[in-house]
């Protein structure tokens, strides 16, 4: 069922900056109809995107809760459930599991920068307390952690570990993960701008940051991707090139949070550290999202 084009969601928040900026409920269930309605596979939860570093436990799933009640089994929620301590990782992910999530990703440990296989006890940990699948989530540009594929092929080897997020943006990796893993693993990609191309490579998917502003053109562009016809993959890429660039124009989720008010979804809410988008940042996004055929 994981395939596809899958996005990780903002938490959206009401209007204002500060350290307890409240969530929007209202806002968080627009987003969830928005996203079935245009094409999107499945939905990740307070993911990175999703603010999960400020977010408090109690709060985080929550948020899990509500997406998972207004999505209504008509596609799969993933909850995000890492953390750089392993026990509120389990906590994290035993929470997601006891609120109906399908599956749960989880980000390597950042900062603290364990070993292999100090990475290998803590997923072989979290999988045998929580009976949920795991997607593995490697993004060493913002973690300062690189799992390798022979850690990642290691813990494909334990039954509920079913799948990575590679935010890498190597594509000789993919080859290396069916080696290591088989074919029945699932590769997800982590970054928007090469994501066509991971597919058409062996990969199943993307969880995506794009598709929050565009979700219909991502979706039809994995789904060319899964069926091989580049043609398609890179006229849509095209298109998207902008938004894969622009969104990162500042620290995630500030532009993807500003593109989503600006299309009138959420309100211009974000927690610190994070701030609102700098005004000098708003001509090239806007140019992005006019390329993209977004809806303003």
């Amino acid at each position: 069922m994981l395939r596809g084009s899958m996005v990780a969601v903002v938490t959206p928040m009401k209007k204002g900056i500060g350290p307890n900026t409240k969530v929007d409920s209202a806002a968080l269930a627009r987003l969830v109809e928005f996203h079935i309605m245009n094409g999107t596979d499945a939905i990740v939860a307070v993911g990175t995107t999703g603010e999960s570093a400020t977010l408090g436990e109690e709060e985080h799933i929550d948020v899990i809760r509500q997406v998972v009640e207004r999505v209504d089994n008509r596609i799969p929620v993933i909850a995000g459930t890492g953390a750089n301590s392993t026990s509120e990782a389990i906590r994290l992910t035993q929470g997601a599991l006891d609120v109906g999530a399908d599956a749960a990703l989880l980000v390597t440990p950042y900062y603290n920068k364990p070993t292999q296989e100090g990475l290998y006890q803590h997923y072989k940990t979290i999988a045998e307390e929580v009976k949920i699948p795991i997607l593995l989530y490697n993004v060493p540009g913002r973690t300062a952690c690189d799992m390798l594929p022979e850690t990642i092929g290691r813990l494909s080897r334990i039954e509920n570990i079913i799948g990575v997020k590679d935010a890498t943006a190597d594509l000789d990796r993919l080859e290396e993960f069916h080696r290591l893993a088989g074919d029945d693993f699932l590769l997800l990609s982590g970054d928007d701008a090469t994501v066509g191309e991971f597919i058409l490579n062996g990969g199943h998917g993307t969880i995506s940051v794009t598709a929050n502003v565009a979700p219909q053109l991502m979706h039809d562009m994995c789904m060319a991707a899964l069926k091989g016809d580049r043609d398609t993959v890179v006229a849509i890429d095209d298109k998207l090139q902008g938004l894969h660039k622009e969104l990162f124009i500042e620290s995630n989720p500030i532009p993807v949070k500003w593109a989503l008010h600006k299309m009138g979804l959420i309100e211009a809410g974000i927690r610190l550290p994070l701030t609102w988008m700098s005004k000098s940042c708003e001509a090239p996004l806007l140019k992005a999202m006019e390329r993209a055929g977004v809806q303003i």
